[in-house]
């Protein structure tokens, strides 16, 4: 996986940069201010308005996306970081300034919009957590190196504010060369608009193997929006070389939970059954994906019931009806689509399926839940992992008689029809070549879609609450904070400045927070998202509700000095680890390939409205309510986040994005049809 690693680590640097602008205007405002004689009204402009500048280009980035592509805004993004820095280096007044630092607010709010989009979609599942961490870790390393190029200025005998700015132009060069000549489009992007060599061949690349027909077919499965799926109960067991599913009658633990939907099959009823649904998938999976000398996972497999297909095959997944009928390449030549496996449980090709409903042909999904027989003797061969322990197309050197494996599968239409469907008019915008369904516009129509809705729900949920929970007010009183506990008047002791001083400080804090995101990035695919969340939340309201007292009670100035230092490094570490980058993975996995650029453009929309409204009612509130009121709001909030977190926020560890995106379809009509009921 050292291609995606690759390319996610480069794709982060777009989130260095922003720790970095971040970190140097907060250091060189306080040089700016007295340079050009600013008013308090102006030096809240300079500082604001690249915010402003993030959200306005925010509204129309994921449309933009869906439309040319992820790498093309990547590279704009590098272009504005660069041209915006060249211009504060230049600056000879205020307004030349504002304009550079509105086109560096552009520059943000693509990459923090759109990077963890880009690593999400190439990203294999199983470390899609960890690369998606990168972001907030190098938005922090930036922060930190920039405190560092701060503070050393600061000690010279008159720092320049535009050299502190402009700097900012040589990272994002690196950036523009990267974004350029290294980092591929996104394959996902490319399968949506029928690019499937392009696709397969940045594959390839970003896996280090030559099979990825697993996953290509299953990226074709995800261009569908909605359509008719459901859970339905098959048993596994060996024909041959073969393993061929064979549907039984009866109903799945995990179909129960998502065709009821009801508040009866649930612990907590309030909880959304969404949650329930992907807890009871990830209570069986696997904790490694590994193929040798296990009959299949416990839980995980992806299942074929015709033997796994050769190479040299043409793009169609069903060629056995399909006779040497293809479908035209996009001009790669006639190898280009060879071995494209269908991640289907293909309903045509077993004769004891021919009654079953034309609108139920294949599964995009199966799950093994339970098997008689963990070890096999036979190994396996041509088996395609598609990563976090999901597997295509098993065959066996030997055949094991009498033994079978239970499995839920999620079924829904195949990606490629056959002959026997043509005259059934199937629906569904993977019935034909992706070629033929590629569209130059956000399918806005798609926002109506349950599955959508609910996911939109969670993604701007998580986003609001975030911001609301205290993050900028801490970081905004950090300083007057730190003053009153008499950590800057120690190291002014020392012979620094009080700038000085406050750098050094805001500098040794952004370290701390280094080691607590690699730890999370650790944890982030093992424990996963939620639990995450769930852990680290009650944390934050502790130390919230801690410096609400420190603010209240007559400690002495010892105490208060220690007690306020220990909750806000406790504070910001913790929520780095988890708060911090997990809202931005999670929009970036539940949402539809097609429309995954709107929907996050919606939900990063949210994310910086709220952050302006947090920003400019600080003042407000301190002023009516003090500091102790606005901790004890951002306490109430946290408590609101992880009511919302358990209720409404379910697992997507280890999932691939097209799962994700179905299960979310799924139990979201299945609940809605649960209520109608």
């Amino acid at each position: 996986m050292n291609g995606a690693a690759l390319v996610a680590i480069a794709a982060a640097i777009g989130n260095f940069l922003q720790g970095w602008d971040n970190a140097t205007i907060a250091g060189a405002v306080v040089y700016i201010k007295e340079d050009l004689s600013l008013s308090t009204t102006a030096e809240g402009l300079v500082v604001a308005i690249s915010l402003i500048g993030a959200t306005v280009i925010t509204t129309c980035s994921g449309p933009i996306s869906d439309w040319l592509g992820r790498r093309p805004m990547l590279i704009v993004s590098s272009v504005l970081y660069f041209v915006s820095g060249l211009i504060m280096l230049w600056s000879p007044n205020v307004y030349v300034l504002c304009l550079a630092r509105l086109l560096d607010g552009f520059g943000i709010g693509l990459a923090v919009t759109l990077v963890p989009v880009y690593i999400s979609e190439t990203a294999p599942s199983e470390i899609r957590g960890l690369l998606n961490t990168l972001p907030q870790f190098t938005g922090s390393g930036g922060m930190f190196l920039s405190y560092c190029m701060v503070f050393g200025m600061s000690l010279t005998t008159s720092p320049s504010w535009r050299l502190m700015l402009g700097v900012l132009s040589i990272p994002s060069l690196l950036y523009f060369a990267l974004a350029v000549f290294f980092l591929p489009e996104s394959p996902r992007w490319l399968v949506s608009k029928g690019r499937m060599v392009e696709a397969k061949q940045v594959l390839q690349r970003l896996r280090g193997r030559e099979d990825v027909s697993g996953e290509m077919a299953l990226l074709v499965e995800g261009l569908g929006i909605g359509g008719e799926t459901s859970i339905e109960e098959y048993i596994i067991g060996p024909e041959g070389l073969s393993w061929v599913a064979k549907p039984v009658t009866g109903q799945s633990s995990l179909a129960l939970v998502s065709r009821q939907g009801s508040l009866a099959n649930q612990s907590v009823p309030l909880m959304d059954p969404l949650v329930t649904l992907f807890g009871s998938v990830h209570e069986k999976l696997p904790d490694t994906g590994s193929t040798r000398s296990m009959l299949f996972p416990t839980f995980g497999s992806m299942f074929s019931t015709a033997e796994p297909r050769v190479k040299n095959e043409q793009w169609d997944e069903e060629s056995l009806q399909r006779e040497g009928e293809d479908y035209p390449s996009d001009g790669g030549g006639a190898d280009s689509d060879d071995n494209l496996h269908s991640p289907l449980i293909s309903r045509q090709t077993t004769s004891l399926e021919k009654d079953m409903p034309p609108h139920s042909h294949g599964s995009i999904l199966s799950m093994g839940r339970h098997s008689s027989l963990t070890q096999g003797g036979g190994e396996a061969v041509g088996s395609t992992g598609i990563g976090g322990g999901w597997q295509l197309a098993w065959k066996w050197s030997e055949r094991e008689e009498g033994e079978f494996i239970q499995a839920a599968a999620l079924v829904s239409q195949p990606a490629l029809y056959s002959k026997e469907l043509i005259d059934q008019h199937p629906v569904g915008p993977a019935m034909v070549h992706p070629a033929e369904t590629a569209t130059k516009a956000p399918i806005w129509s798609a926002l109506s879609d349950p599955g959508v809705k609910r996911a939109l729900v969670v993604g701007m949920g998580i986003q609001l609450l975030q911001q609301f929970s205290g993050i900028n007010g801490v970081l905004y009183y950090t300083p007057q904070i730190l003053e009153e506990a008499g950590v800057e008047v120690l190291l002014a002791n020392l012979g620094l400045s009080t700038n000085s001083a406050s750098f050094l400080i805001s500098a040794f804090t952004t370290l701390l927070m280094l080691p607590c995101i690699g730890i999370a990035m650790k944890l982030m695919d093992i424990s996963g998202r939620r639990q995450l969340l769930l852990t680290t939340i009650p944390v934050l309201i502790v130390s919230l509700i801690i410096l609400v007292i420190s603010e209240t009670v007559g400690f002495s100035s010892v105490v208060k000095a220690g007690v306020s230092t220990a909750c806000v490094i406790i504070y910001f570490c913790v929520f780095v680890s988890a708060y911090g980058p997990i809202p931005n993975i999670l929009c970036s996995e539940i949402f539809p390939t097609r429309v995954r650029g709107l929907c996050i453009a919606i939900c990063a929309l949210v994310y910086w409205i709220s952050d302006i409204i947090v920003t400019y009612t600080l003042p407000v509130l301190l002023s009516s309510i003090g500091l102790a009121g606005i901790f004890g709001i951002y306490a109430t909030v946290c408590v609101i986040s992880f009511v919302f977190i358990f209720l409404k926020v379910p697992e997507t560890k280890g999932m691939p994005l097209e799962v994700i995106t179905e299960f979310f379809a799924v139990g979201a009509r299945q609940a809605d049809a649960a209520k109608n009921e």
